[in-house]
């Protein structure tokens, strides 16, 4: 009995040696530091939010008239069609001359009978001064004959200007382009009778162009004349311009209630007239804000943190944030987060209070408001 008795002392002891080396090496395993983990951070930086507003429009000649007789008639014949090129001085159409010419005539015929009238009257004139001379006649009918004189020749100035004008409206039967461009729209046919003025062809001059938007009134308010704008086209995707704001409606437009705004364009010779554009400009949308990866983010029970960083002792902390709206690069950051603060992206889930960190330097970037 007492054999058993120490042969089971002799077994019991080394396990109990095992158990204590066993769970002195757990102590020893839980005490050991943790390692230092990797995490890529960013650098946090406020600036104003913005959106876009985006509007399409058409490419335009800054220059385009239409073009009219300055006398009225007959249409006999038009010698351009839409999309023809010309030049100052081309004729583009041309009205029946024949009244015109019969108008002449009758001007010259006036120019003659002044003159005539012009020379009776100098005639008279001598007369009535030489009998005057003599004292054959009374002053008087020396000043009535000086008078019909000086009338017959403001006539004739009358009857020569009348002359002129109608020569001058020889030339205008001929409609001629005042300067470079394309033709845009014909509204005049052979055979078709005009006014004065009416407009028969519409010219695009060379030169400048433009794009023109229609903004509704609700946004009309964000453009300015001088403001630079961002201008894209549908043909040209590779081609992109910084335009000027040049002109803003007064007032809508009485249909589609809509204000016209013009975009004064960089010269380039891909623009065509007629071009969908796309014209974008950036508006201020709030207060400045700050915004985050979402991947920057933790969720707890008392609300979001984001770990930040502590530069010296390159080691995190968890800081609560008041999140905003959404945005492109992330979630804005309405509170909690400041002008160069550091905070870790990537990573987040490993992180607990006072952990040591490294930061490797192509790891950093800067945070910035998303539009």
């Amino acid at each position: 009995m007492s054999a058993i008795i120490r042969s089971s002392a002799l077994v019991t002891v080394p396990a109990l040696v095992a158990a204590a080396l066993l769970l002195a090496g757990c102590k020893e395993q839980a005490a050991a530091p943790d390692p230092i983990r990797p995490v890529k951070a960013m650098v946090v930086s406020t600036a104003a939010s913005e959106r876009h507003l985006s509007y399409s429009g058409a490419v335009e000649a800054r220059i385009s008239a239409g073009l009219g007789f300055r006398v009225g008639g007959k249409i006999v014949a038009r010698l351009v069609n839409v999309g023809d090129r010309v030049e100052a001085g081309t004729t583009v159409a041309r009205l029946d001359p024949a009244d015109l010419r019969l108008a002449l005539q009758g001007a010259e015929a006036a120019v003659e009978g002044a003159k005539a009238r012009v020379q009776v009257a100098r005639d008279a004139l001598e007369r009535n001064r030489s009998l005057f001379e003599k004292g054959h006649v009374a002053k008087a009918a020396l000043d009535k004959a000086s008078l019909e004189t000086d009338q017959a020749v403001a006539a004739l100035d009358s009857a020569v200007s009348a002359r002129d004008q109608a020569l001058n409206q020889i030339g205008y039967a001929d409609l001629k382009a005042d300067g470079p461009g394309i033709v845009t729209e014909v509204r005049g046919e052979a055979g078709q009778v005009v006014a004065a003025g009416a407009a028969v062809v519409t010219i695009a001059r060379d030169g400048e162009k433009e794009a023109r938007i229609a903004v509704p009134e609700q946004d009309i308010r964000h453009f300015r004349k001088g403001d630079m704008v961002e201008v894209r086209y549908w043909a040209e995707p590779d081609l992109v311009q910084t335009g000027r704001v040049r002109e803003v409606a007064g007032s809508a437009d009485a249909i589609s209630r809509t204000f016209a705004v013009r975009i004064a364009l960089p010269e380039d010779e891909r623009l065509r007239l007629g071009q969908t554009a796309t014209v974008t400009a950036s508006v201020p949308s709030g207060p400045p804000a700050v915004v985050v990866p979402l991947a920057a983010l933790s969720q707890r029970p008392d609300g979001a943190v984001v770990w930040v960083v502590d530069r010296t002792s390159e080691t995190v902390s968890a800081r609560r944030v008041t999140i905003g709206p959404t945005a492109p690069a992330g979630v804005r950051i309405v509170e909690g987060l400041g002008a160069g603060d550091m905070v870790v992206t990537a990573g987040a889930q490993f992180m607990t209070e006072g952990r040591k960190i490294r930061l490797a330097g192509s790891e950093i970037a800067t945070a910035h408001a998303a539009p």
